[in-house]
Order: C-alpha cells, then structure tokens, then sequence
C-alpha cells in the first residue's frame, strides 16, 4: 500500500553514529502516550472502517500469553489488548512534525522483560524525509521514550514487509541491534538509548534494501541481507555467535530463488532456522522464490519449498511468485507456517507443514471466510480472496491453531486452521483523501481514500455495511462532492478499471457510473465537483491536462479551456452559476458565474509558485472563500474571490471546513488544522476565526493531518479528520 521504490545512497565509513537520547515531556507531544487532554475536553475514537492499509509485521511476545504486537508502513503500531480482543494504537502521540515517524521499520521485544518494547521509525529515506527514530518503552507502549537517529529508515519503501530489523541480543538484554537500509548494523548496549555503527562484512548497495531481518537462534544472531547479487554467489545471510564477530553463514543457497532472505524463524526444538527466499524484496516484484531450513548444530541446509513458482496456472500463464512470511510453533518441533507472496493467478495462500517441511498443505484450500464485520474486503465480489501481500505472519506460542496473517488490507486469523475472520479491531490505516458530512440522510460521512476508494458511513462504530463503493469499484479515490441545495446527489472519481466517475441519488448508499467520460478520465483522474443544485459537473485532470464539464449527469463532456490547468474546482454553495478555481502557479483565484462555461481571472499575486493549498467556501453563503496557503497563512473573501484579507489570528493554515455553528452564532463553526503560534494542531472557532480554541492533545497528534477536515453540519462540535495512515478519527466534546 503506497508503495515507494526510491532508493538513497548514505553509507557509513566506521564512524559512530550520533543519536541523541530524548526524553520529551509532556507538554512536547513527542515520546509520551500519557498526557493531560485538550482543555476542550475533546473525546476522540476511530470511524471504524477496519485495517484498509498493509499489515507489514506482527509479533507474538514469546513470554507472556495474549500480548502481541502489530506495524504498519504509514500507520504506526499497535498492542493487542486480550481482554478487549482489539488493538491499541501506539504512535499517535507523534506530531505534525514527526509525520515521517508514523511508518514503523521494525519491532523487538525482550523475552526476558515482559514489559519492553522497542520500535524503529522512518517512513522514507529519501533525502527530503528525516531522519528516524527509536522508541522505547518499560509499559508495553503506554508511555515512550526516544533517541532520535542520524540515518533513515524506509518503513514505506520496497522491503517493508520483510522481516524484524529490531532485536533485542539473546545473550544481553541491554544490548539491541539494528539493520538499516543505506547505513549498515548498528549497536546499541544500552537498551536503545545510544546508537553506534557496528563492524559489518557486507557494504550497502544500490538496491536500498540493507539488512531485512534479524533473527535469534539459541545465542547467535542471523542477518540477512538485501543487496547482494544472489546469482553470482555472494553471500545474503550472515551470524555472529559471540557479537562482535560477523562471518557469511556457510553453505547457504544462492541463485535466483534465493536472492533476497525475507524472514526467518528459529525453532528452538529442534534447532533449525526456517528462512524464505525471494527473487525481490517485496511486497511487489517477486517472480521466484524458495523456503530453506538450516541445522544450527551441524550447519547443514535443506530446500523445503511447498512448492516451486514457475508452473503452469491453468490458463496459459506462468505460476510466478516468491516467500514471504515465516513462523514456527513454539509447542510442536517441525510444525512450521510460511506464505507465499505475489502470486496473483493463483492467489496467494499459506503453507503448513508438521514434519519440518517433508510435505505442505495449504490452508487455502480449506479456508472459509467471514469478513461480515468488514465487508469491503469482497472488493465488489461476492467474496473476499485469500490475500495478496502475505509477509507478515504469526502463529500464537501458547495456541497452536492460532495464526494470523497480514495482507495489503486486514489482519486474518484463525483458531482451527479453517476459519479465518479479520482480526483487525482498532486498526485503521487509510489514507484519506476526502470528507462530507451530508446535512441531512442516514450517513453522517462519506470518505475517500487511497486504495479503498470511497465509503458510506452510515455508523460511525462499525464498518460501513455496503463495504467500498462499487458500480464502479474504485482504487485510490481522488474526487467527492455533494450537491449542496440537493444533498442526495453526490459525484466520486478515482482510480479504475471499469470505469473512473459515478453518481448517486441517494447520498452515497448506491451508485451509477457516469455514461461517458472525457478520454483522458482513465490516465488521470482528478477532484471533481458538482455545482449547488446538481446540474453541472467540473472534472479536472492534472496540470497537462485540460478540465471538462457536463451538464447532462456525465452524459457527455467538454473541455474548458480557460479553467486553470490542475487547480481543484470548487462549486459556490448556494449560487448554482458559479464555480472558483485557485491556480497555485501564478497565485491567482478564477472565476465562473456561467454555470463553469468559462473562467476570468480574480484576485492574484496569492502566494504564487506553491503547489500546496486548499479552497473551500463556506456553506450556505454565496462567495464567501477561504483560503489555507499553509505557512503563507489563512485568507478569506467575501466578494467571490475578487479581494481577499488575510485572517490574523492564526500563524499558518493548511486544510479547513466547516461544522454546525454554536448555540446564538450566526456563522458555522469553522475547524482548521494549522498554527496560531507555533504548534500544529487542530482547532475549532466559533467566531469567524476571531478567537480559536485547540481541539486535539498531546495524546492525539496522529502525523500529518493535511489533507482534510470537516464539521458535522447536524452536531455542533463534531469534527472529522483526514489522516495520512490512522483512518479517519472524529472528536466530540466529552
């Protein structure tokens, strides 16, 4: 999910890596998860959608019955509450300015030490991206405390869901090691405070991958090894056993199908490491792989693949995969699990075996689903598919039928090896894109997000029970509008196969594609939007291309030549004849009062060249705008975009709607995630943004929140936030 194959080149030349110990009160919003809440007295919860984003790991604590851990690429991590049967966020504490840490690299827990925990953080490790971050905890993640590090990490690029890079030294629990991407093994021998570079015979490569894994077996330590050319026989896996020392593993496989070690696991029974092979990192691009197992004691290996890829599929392709995930029973010597990953013909599935790998079965064979309680998992079908993006695998230490999965979605699990359900409650991971709230009907929201398309809430508690909006299913959703003056009607794009607009009649419950659409609709979606009565629709469709209009419900389409190429239409609430338009690259507001037939030039010279902003008007009003220009401030116009005032009492503004106004107010409320001084946070204002009250805490930070927010035009107070990884979150007055 949101995958990024960038790569960046930093190696380390020996020299110690400075990574300062931080310890951040409260009042910073950055390494507690404890804080005193908002003055306001805000309540905030999750609108339960469920999963929606890729599971990249999951971790059994070997030591303690019903507590595990859970990390996400984008989203942060989680700790499963047995009692509840859910999953408690971890990482929502971490700010606007921390948005890169919310992607966790890596786990590690202490086998000896039930209550520590360990996380590595860093979304990207491109150069525009920061540096990452190691969290650690003595209360299984209640509160935190950070060091923060001088190299990147990569939780959302090719490689995520490979195996632990976070480990706690089976001989010395004040000792850690971590694997980096671009920057080699480093070291720390004080429970994570302090980070030094650690002597490594491999050297980083182009590839970007680095070390993928970290694994105990008995008092040695394995690392695998991402960037080397396993056809030529360079080494990928290599042990220290005193740790100090690091030596390639002899004898261990090479050639194609064992190019890249994905996971390993350790069965302490009988002594053998169980490790997968890939031909590629993951979670795409894998075409080969294998599943070896190595006898510590005697350094003898075996191939124990369930099955080979390269066979025929049935219909005349090629059965091309590689393995991903691998987990071991910790009661029953040689009862392993593994999975594929990558195989879309035949659909991906896992692999058991109870005789160290002699022979397999798969389970998805067997496997009987029930995804009721989310049910856009059937993604328009009439039932949902194993999976796809199988590298997180766990299998209970204290329940042998208890395994679970991770996918590009959800969490699957299992008790009796047939029936798998989700178990995903309290994870949300979309990346939202778009928010209404209807004022009127039976949903309170509507949703669009990357990968999962457009939602119809219809509960805020519960999945939505029509799952994603079909007719047509959409991927990544890039436009939502409702008609103000006709709320039942509502307009979605995205990204499709069958088709790239639709419209409903009915609020967002049920949808129809649009009849026609503009050619360039399929290579280039963009936002969309209706005008106030539903008559006239605007589509734009990027900065080489121009935007059409319909005004017959998507029956036909032309080009407007004079909209600004790529800027975000926006219907004047109340008007039906005119539409505004902001092109960042002159800073200059349009116009249309001809239903969108044409576009004359307004006010300009606003801030002119930045590529980020939002434009909304405000509802109920006609031509009255207001404009987020991120650090660049807030501005607001009354005269439909021909002058524009800068908003004073606050120091930066970068997304903003509006809610139902307060008691004896005239005006709506009006939310804005952005600063009045210097912290980044959400606020309300029920004054026309005279006087503003923040509205989150240090507890709820949730990365970066720019995309949107909105008020809920039938509760005053009531506020939805578009989040970046952490689902939709929705706060109340307590």
């Amino acid at each position: 999910m949101r995958a990024s194959s960038l790569s960046r080149r930093s190696v380390l030349a020996g020299t110690a890596v400075a990574a300062a110990a931080v310890s951040v009160p409260l009042t910073q919003g950055r390494a507690q998860a404890a804080a005193t809440p908002a003055t306001s007295g805000y309540r905030w919860r999750n609108a339960v959608q469920g999963g929606t984003g890729f599971i990249t790991g999951v971790l059994f604590h070997p030591s303690v019955k019903g507590l595990a851990y859970l990390r996400t690429d984008i989203g942060g991590a989680y700790r499963w509450d047995e009692r509840s049967g859910r999953w408690t966020p971890l990482t929502d504490h971490l700010g606007w300015d921390d948005w890169n840490l919310l992607g966790v690299e890596a786990m590690a827990v202490d086998p000896a030490h039930p209550d520590r925990v360990y996380l590595s953080l860093g979304t990207y490790a491109q150069s525009w991206a920061g540096n990452g971050a190691v969290l650690r905890s003595e209360d299984r993640g209640a509160t935190w405390q950070r060091t923060d590090l001088t190299v990147k990490l990569g939780a959302n690029e090719d490689g995520r869901g490979c195996g632990e890079r976070l480990l706690v030294d089976p001989r010395d629990s004040d000792t850690l090691w971590l694997g980096t991407r671009h920057d080699g093994l480093l070291k720390s021998t004080d429970r994570g405070v302090t980070w030094k570079a650690a002597s490594f015979p491999a050297t980083p490569g182009a590839a970007g991958q680095g070390i993928t894994l970290l694994v105990a077996a008995g008092r040695s330590v394995y690392a695998g090894w991402g960037d080397s050319d396993g056809t030529s026989g360079k080494p990928n896996l290599y042990r220290t056993s005193d740790g100090t020392t690091w030596e390639a593993v002899p004898g261990q496989p090479t050639g194609t199908a064992a190019k890249v070690p994905v996971r390993a696991a350790y069965d302490r029974h009988t002594r053998e490491l169980y490790v997968t092979y890939a031909n590629a990192p993951g979670p795409n691009g894998q075409s080969d792989g294998s599943v070896h197992k190595l006898r510590t004691a005697n350094g003898k290996w075996s191939e124990v693949t369930p099955v080979k890829p390269g066979g025929a599929t049935g219909d005349g392709g090629t059965d091309s995969f590689g393995y991903g995930g691998v987990a071991v029973d910790a009661r029953n010597p040689g009862t392993v699990v593994v999975s594929t990953n990558n195989r879309w013909s035949l659909v991906d599935t896992l692999y058991r075996t109870t005789d160290g790998g002699r022979s397999w079965t798969s389970l998805k064979d067997r496997a009987v689903f029930d995804v009721s309680e989310t049910p856009y998992l059937k993604w328009g079908a009439d039932k949902p598919k194993f999976g796809w993006w199988i590298q997180a695998v766990g299998l209970d230490p204290y329940d042998s039928r208890h395994v679970v999965y991770g996918t590009g979605a959800t969490l699957y699990g299992t008790r009796d090896l047939k029936r798998w359900a989700p178990q995903i409650r309290g994870v949300e991971e979309a990346s939202v894109r778009q928010l209404i709230s209807p004022p009127s009907g039976e949903a309170h929201l509507l949703s669009g997000s990357g990968d999962i398309g457009v939602m119809y809430h219809e509960r805020l508690t519960a999945s939505p029970s029509r799952g994603m909006a079909s007719n047509p299913v959409f991927g990544t959703a890039t436009g939502l509008s409702l008609a103000p003056a006709k709320p039942s009607y509502v307009v979605r794009s995205g990204w499709g196969d069958n088709g790239n607009g639709a419209f409903s009649n009915d609020g967002g419950r049920t949808w129809a594609p649009f009849t026609a659409q503009p050619d360039v609709a399929k290579s280039a979606p963009g936002p969309i939007a209706t005008n106030a009565d539903g008559s006239v629709l605007l589509w734009s469709f990027g900065t080489a291309n121009p935007a059409y209009r319909s005004a017959d419900n998507g029956a036909g389409w032309s080009e407007v030549a004079s909209f600004p190429k790529g800027a975000v239409p926006v219907a004047d609430p109340v008007d039906p004849t005119r539409f505004h338009a902001f092109d960042t690259t002159t800073g200059t507001l349009y116009a249309s009062t001809d239903s969108g037939r044409t576009f004359t030039a307004r006010a300009t010279g606003l801030n002119s060249g930045d590529t980020e902003f939002q434009l909304v008007a405000a509802p109920g009003r006609s031509g009255d705008l207001w404009l987020s220009l991120k650090w660049n401030g807030l501005y607001r116009s009354t005269d439909g975009g021909a002058t524009f005032t800068k908003v004073t009492s606050c120091r930066a503004s970068y997304t903003l709607g509006f809610g139902r106004a307060a008691d004896g107010a005239s005006y709506p409320a009006v939310y804005m995630v952005g600063a009045t001084e210097i912290v980044t946070a959400v606020y309300r204002s029920d004054d026309e943004a005279k006087t503003w009250t923040r509205i989150n805490d240090d507890r709820h930070q949730w990365g970066w929140i720019g995309a949107a927010v909105t008020g809920d035009p039938r509760v005053h107070g009531r506020v939805y936030i578009a989040t970046n990884g952490r689902g939709v979150q929705y706060g109340e007055p307590a």
